[in-house]
């Protein structure tokens, strides 16, 4: 049977005060970054959740969000990142935080790796919403990858105008969700909703790497293109905190 990790308040075997205090101080000298995921039956890519984590851990503090605190659905999940995915579950962090009781303030970055299921809710959920309108106001990093580029669509301000209008930004094209056997029953269209919107929408060939930064926005047509663009919220968090 797998042995649990020690909680992250006591000493590894071998360590000491001094070694417990150097990464204290890692941790505190790290800004925070929010990774905000659906709970829908839709799920999360387990490839770009992963690379999304892994890549981002290195530069911040994280915690996971989804709608009601619930757990997440991996899809995708394959002998490749299957151990990953199972490690990552016996973690403390992987347990979710509440959206509902989550404040943006906290927050220096949001990531939104690609999520499937955020169609479902995270593109109408009122309380991401309100996240986005804080990081939106305070120009704060946002990073949305694939279908996690739904997620942005529930962010309007006052007038009902859409948040990101008039950004430049990427998500997934048409001929790449047109493969989804879902795809006739699809809630929402990225694609149609940003250019409505008033949205600068660029799309590459499916599957290809494309990644679209516009000031404080970064977002990735698909999965494929998680890694760049989580390396650019990264480059774009500590330029900020210059």
């Amino acid at each position: 049977m797998r042995r649990r990790p020690p909680p992250a308040s006591s000493f590894p075997r071998g360590g000491s005060a001094d070694d417990e205090a150097a990464t204290m101080s890692e941790r505190l000298s790290k800004p925070t970054c929010l990774i905000a995921a659906s709970a829908a039956a839709a799920g999360v890519s387990a490839d770009s959740f992963l690379h999304s984590f892994t890549l981002a851990s290195s530069a911040f503090n994280l915690q996971v969000a989804t709608p009601g605190g619930k757990s997440i659905d991996f899809t995708g999940v394959n002998e490749a990142n299957m151990r990953w995915i199972q490690d990552f579950r016996m973690k403390s962090y992987a347990n979710p935080a509440k959206l509902e009781s989550t404040d943006g303030a906290r927050y220096h970055a949001l990531l939104i790796p690609d999520c499937p299921g955020a169609m479902v809710d995270l593109a109408n959920s009122g309380y991401l919403a309100r996240i986005l309108q804080h990081f939106s106001s305070e120009n704060k990093p946002i990073c949305a990858v694939g279908h996690g580029a739904a997620a942005l669509c529930c962010a309007t301000n006052e007038d009902k105008s859409w948040v990101f209008q008039e950004y430049s930004l990427t998500g997934p094209c048409v001929y790449e969700l047109i493969r989804l056997p879902s795809f006739a029953s699809l809630p929402i269209i990225f694609e149609d909703f940003a250019k409505d919107s008033g949205a600068i929408y660029s799309a590459s060939k499916a599957d290809a790497v494309h990644v679209v930064l516009d000031r404080h926005l970064v977002t990735g047509q698909n999965e494929n293109s998680t890694v760049a663009a989580v390396q650019n919220l990264v480059f774009l968090c500590n330029g900020s905190r210059k």
